[in-house]
């Protein structure tokens, strides 16, 4: 069976990359996220969330709801129609927790609306602000997209504290492979959006006393990111947030609630 995070075919329409048996075929239509911050709904529960600016394919739509697929990782599901407006050519990204949209290039000006961290706008530097489509936000906000952040782990530490939400992409709240994908993304390094897809991204398989800051650790439904030698940083539902601790006592700890022993030690390529 195809795996439904990615099956471009709702029960009416299916992608034309995707042929689906007695079902209408269409080119779909790439839009953006024009909300802050959009639910990506699949089976009826939260799957992922896509910051503003996030491009996704359209390919059905029943209602205020809409069917496809997302430009970044190309998970499938639904979101709020009212949520999608014209594709463009982002500039920039939202590199801080979050940032707001001002209605002038002032740091005094009325808000307009708040951006998450990950957010991609495109728009010309104004003095200190990006004047975009929404309004002006604050060029300390923002990183250009062809200069990626450096060091993933240090993107992972800022969000220490973070509440832990199933399906979670932002500081708003976020899930052990939401942490992983949006760090390593800031960087610059595509990531898949679930843990048994990152476990299985191409990389070196590193023994557990070898362990470097950056490198994956796994087990059954869960990843960490090496944080320092013999320390990790994850999103975990036992703390309900994002922490940094000793990886071996939080191995023990693991596997005392049912969640096995790690899977895989990585260091991702």
């Amino acid at each position: 069976m195809p795996d439904p995070r990615f099956l471009r075919a709702s029960a009416r329409k299916a992608h034309v990359s995707q042929p689906q048996p007695g079902v209408a075929l269409t080119q779909g239509d790439w839009q953006r996220i024009t909300a802050p911050l959009c639910s990506l709904n699949l089976n009826g529960r939260l799957a992922r969330q896509l910051p503003h600016g996030t491009r996704f394919c359209v390919i059905d739509r029943d209602g205020a709801q809409a069917f496809g697929f997302s430009g970044t990782d190309g998970h499938c599901g639904w979101v709020d129609g009212s949520a999608l407006g014209a594709d463009h050519a982002p500039t920039h990204q939202v590199s801080a927790l979050g940032s707001h949209v001002l209605d002038a290039a002032d740091l005094k000006a009325r808000v307009v609306t708040a951006l998450p961290i990950g957010a991609l706008l495109e728009g010309v530097q104004n003095g200190r602000h990006l004047e975009t489509a929404l309004g002006f936000v604050p060029m300390e906000h923002l990183r250009a997209l062809d200069r990626p952040l450096a060091d993933p782990v240090a993107q992972a530490r800022r969000l220490l504290g973070v509440p832990y939400l199933w399906g979670g992409n932002s500081a708003q709240g976020i899930d052990c492979s939401g942490l992983v994908q949006l760090a390593r993304g800031l960087c610059g390094l595509p990531t898949p959006p679930d843990s048994d897809l990152q476990q299985a991204m191409a990389g070196t398989d590193v023994a557990q006393a070898a362990l470097m800051p950056g490198d994956l650790v796994f087990w059954r439904g869960h990843v960490a990111m090496v944080s320092a030698p013999g320390a990790i940083l994850h999103a975990n539902a036992h703390h309900m947030r994002v922490t940094e601790e000793a990886l071996i006592p939080a191995i023990a700890r693991i596997e005392a609630a049912g969640g096995g022993q790690p899977t895989r030690f990585l260091r991702p390529a």
